[in-house]
């Protein structure tokens, strides 16, 4: 493909983004939202979101997610059609403690940038079904928000397990606690990031 075919592609692809982002931004300002935090559709009013923002706040700088005990787990996750979840910073002993707290995810999740920089933009909530199922009789909920299963074998290579993203700091099309981020890309991952 030639430079010029590429950079028209691009610009087309800016352009129809732009589109989008108009459209829905007319969408919630008819529905009376208001976006005061950087996060539009009104997730702002959502509680579990507050929470999230609140405990992750310091976690701007990746730095300090892996001074707290974050670790890259999994390189850039790609969705299978559209959208990512990017790349997950995980909690070892948070995850292996077989509890969920809503003040303790388990994985923190930022997007590449480029240049080896990363943005915060959400966390993840993650227990694995075999502990989580000895003691309890359903699956896991957090803040009126239900955890989705995911079987094993998976990409991850996890046993079966329960998990609850938050896109806290990035708008989701689709939804604010759905798994795949269809505004998430993976494109500008080139190895460790920082």
């Amino acid at each position: 493909m030639t430079k010029t075919r590429k950079a028209m592609r691009r610009a087309l692809s800016i352009v129809g983004m732009f589109a989008l982002l108009t459209l829905a931004a007319s969408a919630v300002r008819a529905q009376g939202f208001h976006d005061h935090d950087g996060v539009g559709r009104g997730v702002v009013n959502n509680e579990l979101v507050k929470v999230v923002r609140d405990v992750t706040r310091g976690f701007q700088n990746v730095e300090a997610a892996e001074a707290a005990g974050y670790a890259l787990q999994f390189g850039c996750v790609s969705g299978p059609d559209v959208g990512a979840m990017g790349l997950h910073y995980v909690n070892g002993p948070l995850v292996m403690d077989g509890e969920i707290d809503a003040r303790r995810p388990e994985i923190v999740i930022y997007e590449p940038v480029g240049n080896g920089r990363v943005r915060l933009i959400g966390a993840d909530y993650l227990v694995l079904a075999d502990q989580w199922d000895k003691t309890h009789s359903q699956a896991p909920e957090l803040m009126g928000q239900m955890f989705h299963q995911f079987e094993a074998p998976n990409r991850f290579g996890l046993p079966r397990f329960y998990t609850l993203h938050v896109w806290a700091w990035k708008d989701s099309p689709t939804g604010t606690f759905v798994n795949w981020n269809t505004n998430v890309s993976c494109d500008a991952h080139t190895g460790p990031s920082k």
